[in-house]
């Protein structure tokens, strides 16, 4: 019967999980510097994510090894590595001393992500475990601390050189970073064991504590602001630490031994408020027109919502980008398997045709390299969008998003309509004729395919129209996996 409950509740766990990336209520941005940036950014659909650190050394999850919580992503399973907790977490920080990533080549990564479509960067600063890929002169415990082999390289402060690198691209550049510190003495303070991913003692009871660790947050944030360029946006990660009206961390306990407080909660009874109104305030007076978005936590800070490795059954009424991962898992993963470039294709259009964003990981490996295989990934989707792009960039969810193999887009603020034939995986040829049922032309106006100048025969029929496909560009399609059929609509 535990068993059951165990597994029902890891459900119920699961669900709070999705809700707190999907269901929760949006707030619409005021600063019209913001509101024009985020109108910019759901114009560019395409972005990179990278989960990079010293972890990448063991090929293990980023972070949650270190976490005492009894999930399967927490579990400790790098062979040759203490069974115990503290010796664990020992072995694990050691990684510092030996990692050195001379492979390291942002500007191959940049070019790969240019190439494949992709507008904009969101890079892992700071994960969990507190450890820096930037030069913080708050802590040692970063890459370029003396420790760290890398330190005596030349690009050792590795976040200056990514954001260089792809901001060269045209991509912009945004920062990932973690509000949790499990490295931290003022967030898992030593002199109490750590219990779960929350922090260890009452941060009502040692409120000057607290506050230092609040500053550390700030100062590092404002670094990342301030000494690295233009960066458009804060993608802050670790939504347990947010404001709560309560601050009782025994009863938090008490109620996590009952079974009635998991990790997953989307806010605990222990108020771990960072003051995130006045940092975003602080931010944008760095960088006018900042996008801020704290994960997971409803409020005016979370400027749009980010469901995670899953795509939405539904269209969204507001800003969201899916973030995914492309092969093995969100940190480097040996002898990963990638996602073929007809799934990639497939995963972009559903996104974008319920009006998302699709953020997209790939991990570096220890040496600071990418796979051949996601070079591969990226060049059969870079191949697509230099013919479909325009049924990408620059659109909005239409209603009904999606009918049978036809996703539809539609150009921002027009009645221009994209039809998105989303070809099966032995399909290479397009069929004589595609009948599409929700939409039609305008009378006497052309219809396109994306990659073919001349404009194609089309007949109206009942509630809908049918395009005659010729034969010739039917043997020999403009490109392979989908194909977008261009027109102005009557709506």
């Amino acid at each position: 019967m535990k068993k059951v409950f165990l597994l029902l509740l890891f459900g119920v766990s699961l669900s709070l999980l999705y809700a707190q990336h999907e269901e929760q209520t949006y707030y619409p941005v005021d600063d019209p510097l913001v509101k024009a940036k985020l109108d910019e950014w759901q114009d560019m659909k395409f972005g990179l994510l990278m989960h990079w650190g010293a972890y990448a050394q063991w090929g293990i999850v980023e972070s949650w090894s270190i976490c005492p919580e009894d999930y399967g992503w927490c579990q400790r399973k790098k062979e040759g590595t203490p069974n115990t907790y503290f010796e664990y977490v020992k072995a694990y920080e050691n990684l510092q001393t030996t990692f050195n990533p001379t492979g390291f080549e942002p500007e191959r990564w940049a070019q790969a992500a240019r190439d494949a479509g992709m507008k904009y960067l969101v890079f892992t600063t700071k994960h969990h475990d507190g450890f820096c890929m930037f030069d913080s002169k708050y802590t040692d415990y970063k890459i370029t601390g003396a420790k760290t082999p890398f330190s005596e390289h030349p690009r050792a402060n590795v976040t200056q050189e990514i954001f260089d690198a792809f901001r060269a691209e045209g991509l912009w550049a945004g920062a990932y970073f973690s509000k949790p510190d499990w490295h931290s003495d003022d967030y898992w303070w030593p002199y109490f064991p750590p219990r779960d991913r929350n922090v260890n003692y009452d941060p009502a009871a040692y409120p000057e504590r607290w506050e230092r660790f609040v500053q550390y947050t700030h100062n590092q944030i404002m670094e990342l602001l301030t000494d690295y360029g233009k960066v458009d946006i804060l993608w802050l990660d670790g939504g347990w630490v947010q404001k709560s009206g309560k601050d009782d961390l025994q009863q938090y306990y008490t109620r996590q031994m009952a079974g009635l407080e998991t990790g997953f909660q989307k806010s605990s009874m222990v108020n771990q408020d960072i003051r995130m109104d006045e940092l975003a305030q602080k931010a944008r007076q760095q960088q006018p027109g900042l996008i801020v978005v704290d994960r997971a936590v409803e409020g005016p800070n979370q400027n749009y919502l980010t469901p995670e490795n899953r795509v939405p059954e539904r269209a969204l009424p507001y800003p969201w980008e899916s973030c995914i991962i492309a092969g093995g898992g969100w940190s480097y993963s040996p002898n990963a398997t990638y996602m073929s470039g007809h799934e990639a294709v497939h995963l972009l259009i559903d996104i974008v045709c319920k009006g998302g964003n699709l953020l997209y990981n790939i991990a570096p490996s220890p040496a600071g390299t990418w796979d051949e295989d996601a070079y591969r990934l990226l060049r059969e989707i870079g191949d697509w969008m230099d013919v479909n792009s325009e049924a990408i960039y620059a659109t909005r969810a239409v209603a009904p998003y999606a009918t049978g193999k036809i996703s539809y887009t539609r150009k921002k603020d027009s009645n221009t309509i994209y039809a998105i034939y989303r070809a099966a995986e032995t399909e290479t040829t397009l069929p004589a004729h595609i009948q599409i049922d929700d939409f039609v032309p305008v009378e006497g106006s052309n219809v396109y395919l994306l990659g073919h100048d001349e404009p194609l025969k089309w007949t109206r029929n009942g509630t809908g129209f049918s395009i005659a496909i010729p034969r010739a560009l039917r043997q020999k399609p403009p490109g392979k996996f989908a194909w977008s059929i261009k027109f102005e609509a009557e709506l």
